[in-house]
């Protein structure tokens, strides 16, 4: 045992010995050297190239999603196609409910779960209200989405269903004739759009752009 002892003391004062020789403070230094010149080397690569490279390949392939899929009326921009906005003019068609007033940057929803008597609250007075603004019979189903806020609470579509229940207020408000209004579902069906991927979701209307499209109807 005294030898084994002898010999661990040996080792260890020879460890001590070549990290206090100038040898082990020039292999620690080449060694730290070696390190930061890789961490700069990743720092450009991930930080600098890789996001302009990104962003080069955005713009060049699909520029209008890359900056946000802007909508511009009269060279001024009006909102975003991936973003709701909220209408109570009875000259156009309405969004389904945010809880957070369509903000993008608190996104989100009211996180209410379905034994809430609050939520219970907000979903009869939204379907007392869309049915009301729409003049519509107190009996007719409504939609989900015009009754539910979204998770993100930036929801842009709502379902054609929700559209077509909006036809007759909208067709009324403008003064459409019987001709204008059958323009006016047809403009309907024409903007909606097919579930993503074919199976994705169901499909849709993307309110914006259905109320840009409905000014120029005639």
């Amino acid at each position: 045992m005294k030898q084994i002892k002898n010999s661990l003391e040996t080792s260890d004062n020879r460890s001590n010995e070549t990290l206090n020789s100038p040898l082990g403070v020039r292999g620690s230094m080449k060694t730290f050297g070696i390190a930061l010149k890789i961490f700069l080397v990743f720092t450009i690569l991930t930080g600098i190239v890789y996001p302009l490279l990104v962003t080069g390949i955005a713009q060049v392939v699909f520029p209008h999603q890359a900056n946000g899929s802007l909508i511009l009326k009269d060279n001024k921009i009006i909102g975003s196609e991936l973003i709701g906005q909220q209408s109570d003019s009875t000259i156009y068609f309405t969004s389904r409910p945010s809880a957070i007033g369509n903000n993008p940057l608190p996104s989100g929803g009211s996180n209410l779960g379905l034994t809430s008597a609050k939520l219970k609250a907000q979903v009869a007075e939204r379907k007392n209200k869309f049915i009301t603004f729409n003049q519509l019979d107190k009996n007719v189903e409504v939609p989900s989405e015009m009754l539910f806020a979204s998770a993100s609470g930036l929801d842009p579509h709502i379902s054609l269903e929700a559209a077509g229940l909006q036809v007759n207020r909208v067709a009324t408000a403008r003064h459409f004739s019987n001709t204008q209004k059958e323009r006016l579902k047809t403009l309907v069906e024409k903007m909606s759009e097919a579930p993503q991927l074919g199976c994705l979701g169901e499909s849709r209307v993307n309110v914006l752009l259905l109320n840009i499209a409905l000014d120029k109807l005639r």
